[in-house]
């Protein structure tokens, strides 16, 4: 299984959509900023593990929680 930050992202994006929570809401929980989000959703910025765990936190979720959808979604892309 090969990295896809954008698996990461996509991933970030459905599972903030999924809890109703807009950008800047996600952003401001997680302490980074909104064009930060933005970038790492759209697959052009590589998130940190800082920021992966900033984000599982303000999500609601361990990271280790996050890093498994992560890995789903990109199994479910190499079919």
């Amino acid at each position: 299984m090969q990295f896809d930050q954008r698996a990461v992202g996509e991933t970030i994006r459905d599972l903030r959509r999924a809890k109703g929570v807009s950008q800047d809401v996600l952003s401001g929980l997680a302490g980074i900023a909104r064009t930060h989000l933005t970038m790492i959703e759209n697959g052009s910025k590589q998130a940190n593990f800082e920021t992966i765990w900033k984000l599982a936190y303000a999500l609601d979720m361990r990271p280790s929680e996050l890093v498994a959808e992560v890995e789903r979604t990109v199994q479910k892309e190499e079919l």
